[in-house]
């Protein structure tokens, strides 16, 4: 009996530091808000810069999705502006550098800029190149799931309702549009949920035992 405690102590630990990798991982990870955002619209986005390693963060790079209009951005004390554009002079990423110390182990930092959105329905990806001081570069640029997944952006058809929300034009769902929310987060949940229903299978087999006929 004592022998089966100490399995289920072992296979419920094992599941909670695994949800807790995949919480945290995501919670680390560079953020462009909102998450829904209208056809057309001039939108005010949010780059919300975390740090991971036990190095400070001084640079941030963000890759302008094709069909986004970079427009204006917002100065952010210690930090200059540029952005690289192409032989049709549209401007293709917009970056910013610390001129001091930059965002500290345990900080975060948010950038905010101007886009015209797309004049066509469609999910647009935020590839970010966040810069360490010691030279190192985490490159947030894969799709949903991944250990370093970019942020995305439905840019959808349809109108704002009164509590900020976006209604569809189809009327079949309604999306939020609130900054702060990212669709890479519950994935990370989701995750976490069915490793700890997996222990929670394994802690009942346990209990039960190989049963006799």
């Amino acid at each position: 009996m004592y022998s089966k405690i100490k399995n289920i102590i072992r296979i419920w630990g094992l599941a909670f530091i695994f949800s807790l990798v995949f919480v945290s991982a995501a919670s680390a990870q560079v953020v462009v808000s909102p998450s829904s955002s209208l056809v057309s619209a001039s939108e005010l986005y949010t780059v919300k810069v975390p740090v991971e390693k036990n190095n400070p963060t001084n640079k941030i790079t963000l890759k302008i999705p094709s069909g986004e209009v970079f427009k204006q951005y917002e100065p952010v004390v210690g930090w200059t502006f540029s952005m690289e554009k192409d032989s049709s002079d549209k401007v293709t990423s917009i970056t910013w550098t610390a001129t001091g110390d930059g965002i500290l182990p345990g900080q975060f930092q948010e950038f905010k800029f101007v886009a015209e959105n797309s004049k066509t329905a469609v999910k647009v990806a935020w590839d970010a190149y966040q810069y360490y001081k010691d030279g190192s570069v985490l490159e947030w640029t894969k799709n949903e799931g991944a250990d370093t997944p970019h942020s995305a952006t439905n840019i959808v058809a349809g109108h704002v309702m009164p509590d900020g929300s976006i209604m569809l034009n189809s009327m079949m769902s309604t999306q939020s549009s609130q900054s702060g929310t990212d669709s890479n987060i519950p994935m990370a949940v989701w995750i976490s949920i069915i490793s700890i229903a997996i222990a929670t299978i394994a802690m009942i087999l346990t209990v039960l035992g190989p049963r006799k006929l």
